[in-house]
This record gives structure tokens, sequence and C-alpha cells, in this order.
């Protein structure tokens, strides 16, 4: 059965306090951090974009097993934020990771969830047959405009997937969408920095569609919250995915492992896939995983997994990469000034 041959994930050092946005805006950052749950945000240095996140998460997932590159035979990377408009960061993915020439390779974009989308191909080209081995990643630097709300929790990271039929570490039985034209979120051609559609945010666009998978996957799997070890959401902020499992059903112990947010920031088409690694990182063999992600425009894919034997056999060296939480230790906090500079939003006139 298809499943996750291996992951790895990448987040940048750097980290800004929610607290720093707030002073230079002259907002209140109690209040910012009581209403959405995060405390910090990761933001990348000036050598750091989409794609060399993307690649630093593809080579940890390498490292944690032995997989011949060249038996690689898709690369998709899910991002808002490619560093090229016509340039995909597939294709410089698969060269750094040496799964190029014969490969087939693609850029994904649906907002938050373009990553999750890209393992769903995966999962079909390896299934038929016609590969062996998929890398589906999702990554981002998060952009927001300079006051905006977004400031406060637009982050830097990303996940890598290997998808295949060999021994995985997880099996993925089952997964469903539930896609409609809401108009949420966008960024238009051309444009520095995405723009909300106002009330079309939670209900219509976040809860409407992230329920609307898990119980079309609970039906399709015949399994409820009470079969899951853990359980994971798209992370826009902590408040979001902590209702919405409570609405599902599902318990805070649940969703404790893969909640990251309140420490990383949105990391958006890197979000729900850095939540999984988190879980994966300390998930035993027959645990049973619930994961949605959701993207605005809108859409959400569930996945139904279970954590095979594999994950604690020799041919998968989980300890040969930086675990989330590895990643997430040690931070080095930069002002607004260098967080600005770094995020290209201060421009200097020539």
């Amino acid at each position: 059965m298809v499943g996750i041959i291996t992951y790895g994930v990448y987040i940048p050092r750097y980290r800004i306090r929610v607290e720093e946005i707030a002073r230079v805006w002259g907002a209140n950052a109690d209040d910012i951090t009581g209403g959405l749950g995060v405390f910090s945000k990761s933001v990348p240095g000036h050598d750091e974009d989409t794609a060399t996140i993307a690649v630093e998460a593809a080579r940890n997932a390498l490292a944690r097993r032995e997989i011949d590159p060249g038996d690689i035979g898709a690369v998709y990377v899910g991002s808002e934020s490619h560093p090229y408009a016509v340039k995909p960061t597939a294709c410089t993915v698969g060269e750094a990771v040496g799964a190029t020439p014969c490969m087939t390779a693609a850029d994904y974009e649906f907002a938050c969830k373009a990553g999750t989308a890209a393992i769903q191909t995966c999962m079909g080209l390896a299934t038929s047959g016609m590969i062996r081995y998929g890398l589906a990643i999702g990554a981002d630097v998060a952009q927001g405009a300079p006051s905006d709300a977004l400031e406060y929790t637009a982050a830097a990271g990303g996940a890598a997937y290997v998808i295949g039929m060999d021994d995985p570490i997880a099996l993925i039985h089952r997964t469903c969408s539930f896609t409609t034209d809401t108009p949420d979120f966008w960024r238009r051609e051309g444009q520095g920095y995405p723009r909300h559609g106002g009330r079309f945010t939670g209900e219509p666009g976040y809860f409407r569609h992230v329920e609307g998978a898990a119980r079309l996957l609970f039906e399709q799997a015949g399994k409820g919250p009470k079969d899951y070890t853990y359980a994971v959401f798209h992370q826009p902020n902590a408040k979001f995915p902590q209702r919405v499992a409570k609405t599902l059903g599902f318990s805070p112990e649940q969703i404790r492992p893969g909640l990251v947010v309140p420490r990383l920031g949105n990391t958006y088409s890197g979000s729900s896939m850095i939540g999984l690694a988190a879980t994966l990182d300390v998930a035993k063999p027959g645990d049973r995983i619930f994961v949605a992600s959701f993207g605005s425009g809108a859409g959400s894919d569930a996945f139904d997994i279970e954590v095979t034997d594999a994950i604690g056999s020799d041919a998968f060296r989980r300890d040969a990469a930086p675990g989330v939480e590895q990643l997430l230790a040690d931070p080095v906090y930069v002002d607004y000034a260098q967080y600005a500079r770094y995020k290209g939003k201060i421009v200097m006139q020539k």
C-alpha cells in the first residue's frame, strides 16, 4: 500500500517575537497573542527562500533513509512564494537532490494546501506504477503587508515527504478533498502582499472546508475521532485548529504534538505538513494519524494515516536528521528592522 517512505523538515533559525512587531506598530501585544495564540514566528535569513528551504527539507528526508535519488520519478513543490514566476522550484530541488533528469516536476499553488495536493499526486503516480518514489514538498516564506494582521503570523519553513510503496513508515489508507470557489484570501499577479476576504475567512473558508473534508473522510473510512491517536490541522493561528478539533470531537491531547504554530507561526504550505512531521517524530507503530490541510480559495485535503513497524526499523534513521523540536530550539531572535530587511520590506533607493 502507498505511504510515507521518509520525511524531513527545515525551519530557519531566525525568529521574531509578536511583541516586537506589536511594539513597532503601536498595537497591544497581549491582545494579539491572546487572540492568535502565537508568540513568535520563524523568518528567513537574507540568503533563504522557498527553494533553499525546500532543498534542505528534501535533503533531511533523504538523510533518514537510503534511497537512490534516481528512483525519484516526480518532484512537486507547493508554495505561495516560489522565488520565480517562471522557473520551477521543483526543478531546482530535483537537481539539488540528484533526481534529474529522469523525472517529472511541477510547482503547485493552492494557498496553504499546495503541499498536501502534491502528496495526493505522488500517491496516484506511485499506486499506478508510473513512478517508484515521488517527492512532495510544502514550503513558504509567507508574506504579510506591514501592519497587517498577517504580519504577526506569516512565517518561513517547509516539509518534504517521499511517497511510495516500498515498506512505508506510515501507510496512507485514504485521502479525500472538499473544495469550493470561496474568495477568502488572494494575491493578484504583481501584488506584493495578499488580501483578506473579510467575512469569508473563518466560517465559510477554514471551518466549512476542514470540517467538510474531515466528515467526508470519516464517512468513507468508517472512522471517527476516537479511532485516531493524533490529529493535525492547518494552523493559521493556534485558535482555529483547536476550535475545529473540539468541534469534530478530538481531544487536546490528540492535537498537542502537531500544534507547532505558537512558536513557529503560519508557514502556509508547510503548516499542516510540519505539524504531521512533528507528530511522526514521536509516533509509534500502530498509531493512527488524522490530517486535514486547508488552502484559501478554498479547499481541504484529509488523510487517514497509520504508522508501521518500519518507523522503528534499522532502515529508517529518525535521528539522522533534526526533528521539529530540534529545529524550533535555540532560536536567534531579530528585531523588526532586521526582519523587514530580510523580508525585503525595506528597499534602498538608488
